[in-house]
């Protein structure tokens, strides 16, 4: 009777014109019979575990359980709303079926959503790209999807495993397969989620890249390169992930994000220095395993030919990334780029060598070219504020009277007139005994300053003074045996100066000599341009 009353009272406003909701009405009396059940169903989940539990009380009371019955969601909230209700509801019937794993997995995405809704409530920043995204969910409203690109793909592949390697490090013992369980289960492994980013305030990034065309040639030789060395470390992080080697991978992931921020810096018309850019990525170990059969043996001879081409691959690959390295801290993209090639290149003709060997194959048929490089030399390991004075060895040094040039017990001592000649750099090398030929190969730094007037006027007139001395016992002082004097106008142009100076008596040339280099970290003018020949091997293809 109560129902066929609120029945009435609908029908007199119909007669009136008045809106009625009919959402609220109760079903045709055929439909109560089957309430027990539905009932029981609905009551169900109350009997399961504690952690089902606790992710309930947050769920909203409108959200609709059935995925037919869903509807497009109109706000934000409303869909991660939605998303929240599916990953609980895919969490349930996993417990319900016995798959424990899959069950805390869906119970760690739905952790996610609750705080993202929670931020979201808060008026903080959410970053819907982390989010997993359910199975023919449509998008966030307000947001649409960047296009995606490879580095995109193997990013978000990357973050995922890494979030999920974290939460790993703190559940139990038996959760340690879940690592390798989401990329079977969610969608969002086999088809990374594409970043999200919010359409009503764009991020100047994607604004940038939209406008490539209109940079300019260096620019977009910088960017390539950029680009192609993060998603070298971001593969590299993959492959370290997926050899069970976190600390590694993270070291890689860290490179990578310093990476994406240049490339954010080059895209926006900022400068970016080349020189802090991680040098690319070499692979000791090799990218395959080499497989050796007892059956398969090489003669003396082959062996030792295998052995002098891998050698010589050795050599070529490690010159081009010097090369390559030189050239990046120039600034000139375009032959750090050709030298990486190179090296890429020999490290691919070492593999062919390798597997060869490893087959018990002959030697491959090879030749040599005569190839001819520009390098631009610079000592990378030095800084712009100091310079190298190694003092190698004497050749036939002359002894004092009395003094055998057996018995000779050598040292020198040098002078560098900067700052001034009241603060001159001094220092001497240790004592080498019983030889008129000794070998010091002694390494001192000196502190300059490259624009300073003064280092330019000693570098241009005065240069660096040496004395030879005999060491003198207890009773006796030293002797000074000889004195040279070496210029250094040819840091002008060269970043390395390497000489034998004549040891003097006075004026007076002794037939001794002494042999001395001085290094900068590059030319005080210009630059030091060399051209470099070299016999490049080359091994004739054939099928392996």
């Amino acid at each position: 009777m109560r129902i066929g009353k609120r029945f009435g009272a609908v029908l007199e406003a119909l007669e009136k014109g008045q809106p009625v909701d009919l959402s609220a009405m109760p079903p045709a009396p055929e439909d109560l019979k089957p309430l027990p059940q539905a009932s029981e169903a609905l009551t169900a989940p109350s009997v399961l575990s504690p952690a089902v539990e606790r992710v309930q009380p947050v769920m909203a009371p409108d959200t609709p359980a059935n995925p037919a019955a869903r509807t497009e969601p109109q706000t934000v909230l409303d869909a991660l709303q939605q998303r929240l209700s599916k990953y609980r509801e895919a969490g349930i019937q996993a417990r319900g079926s016995g798959d424990e794993r899959k069950a805390r997995m869906h119970e760690r995405i739905a952790k996610q959503y609750q705080d993202a809704i929670r931020a979201f409530q808060a008026g903080r920043k959410v970053d819907f790209a982390e989010l997993p995204v359910p199975p023919g969910f449509p998008p966030i409203p307000g947001l649409e999807p960047t296009a995606g690109t490879e580095e995109d793909a193997v990013a978000a592949t990357l973050a995922a495993a890494q979030k999920l390697a974290t939460s790993e490090d703190t559940a139990l013992a038996e959760e340690d397969g879940d690592e390798d369980e989401p990329p079977s289960q969610a969608p969002v492994a086999k088809k990374p989620a594409q970043p999200l980013v919010p359409s009503s305030r764009p991020l100047p990034e994607p604004k940038a890249s939209s406008s490539k065309e209109s940079l300019g040639p260096s620019v977009r030789e910088q960017l390539a390169l950029l680009e192609a060395r993060k998603l070298q470390y971001q593969r590299a992080a993959l492959q370290a992930k997926r050899g069970h080697n976190l600390e590694q991978a993270k070291a890689h992931l860290r490179l990578a994000k310093c990476l994406e921020a240049q490339i954010t810096q080059v895209r926006a018309g900022r400068p970016v220095d080349l020189s802090k850019v991680p040098s690319p990525l070499t692979d000791e170990e090799g990218d395959f395993i080499l497989i050796h059969h007892e059956d398969l043996r090489l003669s003396q001879k082959a062996e030792e030919v295998y052995a002098q081409l891998q050698k010589m691959l050795l050599e070529q690959h490690e010159k081009c990334l010097l090369f390559s390295k030189q050239f990046m801290h120039q600034g000139n993209v375009a032959e750090t780029t050709r030298f990486e090639n190179l090296a890429q290149d020999r490290k691919k003709q070492l593999e062919i060598l390798q597997l060869a060997q490893a087959q018990g194959l002959d030697p491959p048929s090879h030749h040599f070219e005569l190839k001819t490089f520009q390098t631009v030399r610079i000592f990378s390991e030095l800084s712009s504020t100091e310079m190298h004075l190694v003092i190698v060895r004497g050749m036939n040094l002359p002894a004092p009277p009395g003094v055998t040039p057996d018995d000779l017990d050598a040292f020198v001592r040098f002078e560098f007139h900067y700052p001034n000649s009241d603060q001159a750099q001094k220092s001497k090398t240790a004592v080498v005994k019983n030889t008129n030929s000794p070998e010091f190969d002694q390494l001192f730094k000196l502190n300059i300053n490259r624009n300073h007037r003064g280092f330019r006027r000693v570098i241009q007139s005065k240069g660096i003074k040496f004395e030879i001395f005999h060491k003198g016992s207890f009773f006796r002082s030293d002797k000074l045996v000889g004195t040279a004097h070496m210029k250094l106008e040819r840091l002008e142009n060269e970043c390395e100066i390497r000489e034998i100076l004549e040891v003097l008596d006075g004026r007076k040339p002794t037939g001794g000599k002494l042999e001395v280099k001085v290094r900068l970290r590059e030319p005080l003018s210009g630059q030091d341009v060399q051209m470099v020949t070299e016999n490049w091997l080359v091994l004739e293809p054939r099928g392996l």
